[in-house]
């Protein structure tokens, strides 16, 4: 009998995977001989199951261990990543690469971490190659733009090659409307392996499980959040138009809870205002921001989430002071500036 067959019968018991299990299921999932039909019905029995934050840390890690490594790791101790899982099908524009060039231009390093557009128009590697950050640029580029610009962009299937034999099983599982640990990993495999997350989660019911897991994952300080919207359902980001929850992680290890807007110093606002569309909108939506010019909605939920990371890393006393420099980058003109010294640095 296979390893993801043995697998699958401990998991159809209600047996979780010990670390070794999940090496060992890795390695079958990334293996070409292995028929996709078993990658599929394991991958199915352990969502059924309910996959523990133990698990998810173990599949993370081991996925962490195969991606190129970036050499950054001088930078990792006081880096941050921002990013969401996706798949809350909101059509939300692009917060967390906002919030990235938000956070550069303070100084934080940020190592960012994401894909083309998958469940949305525009997807965070879409938006930043419109403001030409490439997808393919050389470790030694991406070591450059980190010293330079404060950030760099790993752009997710140039660095997991280990993900060329689970596309197509992905793809045949979303094609039945199959849920697997796989729209969950994303965010927790950055290659640079920074200190530091703010990662937004499509679900709540998801949001304790991944905060367990950074916690595993042994990051130094994290938040795993979520927007419940007000009809139902969520959003994968903290917005000034949603009750925002939360579970911590390393230094700000907490169980769900949720976070009072009124103690962040913004108000509420309308969330048909967050609204994205294609890379065209979202770079307009971008440059309004730059320019003071875009919705209340919009600069609030981006210095809300900026705020928020600048608080994880040690360089704010709380949200609400965190809030505020924010605000100030965005009001001074000082991102805009920093965005046309990236888009510089890449056409260089």
């Amino acid at each position: 009998m296979s390893v993801l067959l043995e697998l699958q019968t401990q998991l159809e018991a209600g047996g979780d995977l010990a670390a070794a299990q999940v090496q060992a299921a890795v390695a079958a999932l990334i293996a070409a001989e292995v028929p996709a039909v078993q990658k599929q019905d394991f991958l199915t029995s352990l969502a059924a199951k309910g996959e523990k934050p133990a698990e998810v840390a173990a599949f993370a890690g081991e996925f962490r261990r195969l991606s190129r490594d970036p050499g950054v790791a001088r930078w990792a101790a006081e880096a941050i990543d921002v990013c969401g899982t996706g798949g809350d099908h909101a059509g939300s524009f692009n917060v967390s690469t906002a919030v990235t060039l938000v956070l550069a231009t303070s100084g934080l390093k940020v190592f960012k971490h994401g894909n083309r557009s998958i469940t949305s128009k525009c997807g965070s590697a879409d938006l930043l190659a419109a403001l030409g950050v490439p997808t393919d640029a050389p470790v030694e580029r991406l070591q450059r733009s980190l010293e330079e610009l404060n950030f760099c962009f790993f752009f997710a299937p140039a660095f997991h090659p280990a993900f060329k034999e689970i596309a197509p099983v992905r793809k045949a599982l979303a094609a039945r409307g199959q849920r697997s640990v796989f729209n969950i990993l994303g965010p927790l495999i950055n290659p640079g392996r920074p200190a530091f997350q703010l990662l937004g989660v499509f679900a709540e019911g998801w949001v304790a499980p991944l905060a367990g897991a950074l916690h595993d994952l042994g990051l130094t300080a994290a938040l795993a959040v979520h927007g419940r919207l007000p009809a139902g359902g969520g959003i994968d980001e903290w917005t000034t138009g949603t009750e925002n929850v939360y579970a911590g992680a390393g230094r700000l290890c907490a169980p769900l809870g949720r976070i009072e807007l009124s103690t962040t110093g913004l108000s509420g606002g309308l969330l048909d205002d967050l609204k994205g569309g294609d890379v065209q909108e979202n770079l307009a939506i971008l440059e309004a921001l730059l320019d003071g010019r875009a919705p209340a909605m919009v600069a609030d939920t981006v210095a809300l989430n900026a705020g928020t990371a600048l608080w994880i890393a040690g360089r704010a006393a709380d949200i609400a002071a965190g809030v505020v420099q924010a605000q100030e980058l965005l009001r001074s003109g000082a991102v805009k500036r920093h965005v046309a010294r990236t888009r510089h640095f890449w056409a260089g």
